[in-house]
C-alpha cells in the first residue's frame, strides 16, 4: 500500500533494469509514475501496464524536466539513471566518456533534486532517492570516474539531509553491489558480462532494489532511511571478492 501523502513519482532510467522495476513497483502500489528514459518504445511498453506516463528525454536537457515539475506536483523522485560506457584504467578513458558520466551520474541528479525540492519544501512532503553504488563506497579497478560520481552522490545525500532538516522531505541513498542489469553489459558486451559477472554468481535482481525503495517509502514520515547498502550474499563489501556457486 502506498503512503497516502505520496501520489506521484518520477523515476529516471526507467527504460530497463532497476528503473523499470522501480516504476512497475510504485505504479503497482498505486502511485502514478512518470517514467523517464531515452528509449520511447520501451517506455511505452512499460506504460501499457497502467499508472505510468512515459517521458522520453535526455537528462542533460533541463528544459523538459523543468516543464514537468512546473506542471505536476511530484512527491517522490528516484534518481536511478546511470552510465558506465566502459571499463578501463583512468588514463585510457576518453574525455567524452568522462564528461558523459559526470553529466548523467552526477550533474543530472543534482539538477533534478533542485527542481523537485522547490515544490517539496513548499508542500512539506517528499522523498528523494538516489541509486548509488558500492563503487562509490569502496574502490573498484577500472571505474575511477564512475566511482567518483557515485561517491559524490553519497556525500551529497549526507549534506542534503542537513540542509533539509525541518522540511519533512526525506533523502535515501541506495548503494547496491552487483545487480544484474544492462550497466555492465554496456561496458563489457553481453556475452562477456554474462561470463564474467552473472552466470556463476547469484546477483541482486532489479526487483530487489525496487522492494527496498517501496519499504523505505512506506515507513512513517518520521523515519528516514538514510542509506541502504545491499550486496549479494556471495559478494564481500569491497567488491573484489566474489564466490562462484558452481
Amino acid at each position: 500500500m502506498k503512503p497516502s501523502i505520496y501520489q506521484r513519482a518520477v523515476v529516471t532510467g526507467a527504460s530497463s533494469g532497476i528503473g523499470r522495476a522501480i516504476a512497475r513497483k510504485l505504479a503497482g502500489d498505486g502511485m502514478h509514475v512518470y517514467a523517464l528514459g531515452r528509449d520511447l518504445a520501451a517506455l511505452e511498453t512499460l506504460a501499457s501496464e497502467g499508472n505510468i506516463t512515459p517521458v522520453a528525454l535526455d537528462l542533460r536537457d533541463l528544459t523538459p524536466l523543468r516543464d514537468l515539475f512546473e506542471q505536476v506536483e511530484i512527491d517522490v523522485v528516484v534518481n536511478n539513471a546511470g552510465l558506465l560506457p566502459g571499463l578501463a584504467p583512468f588514463p585510457a578513458s576518453s574525455p567524452d566518456d568522462i564528461d558523459s558520466m559526470i553529466d548523467v551520474n552526477l550533474r543530472a541528479p543534482l539538477h533534478l533534486a533542485h527542481l523537485a525540492l522547490a515544490g517539496m519544501t513548499r508542500r512539506k512532503r517528499g522523498h528523494l532517492f538516489f541509486v548509488g553504488s558500492s563503487a562509490g563506497r569502496f574502490p573498484h579497478p577500472n571505474t575511477a570516474v564512475y566511482g567518483a560520481t557515485k561517491a559524490a552522490i553519497s556525500l551529497f545525500c549526507d549534506s542534503l539531509r542537513c540542509d533539509l532538516l525541518g522540511s519533512n522531505v526525506r533523502v535515501t541513498e541506495i548503494a547496491p553491489g552487483r545487480v544484474q542489469t544492462n550497466l555492465y553489459r554496456t561496458a563489457l558486451g553481453e556475452q562477456a558480462a554474462n561470463e564474467k559477472l552473472y552466470e556463476a554468481y547469484r546477483s541482486i535482481q532489479p526487483e530487489h532494489v525496487a522492494e527496498l525503495i517501496a519499504a523505505a517509502l512506506n515507513l512513517p514520515e518520521s523515519v528516514d532511511v538514510s542509506r541502504l547498502e545491499v550486496f549479494p550474499t556471495d559478494q564481500a563489501p569491497g567488491g573484489s571478492h566474489i564466490v562462484s556457486m558452481k
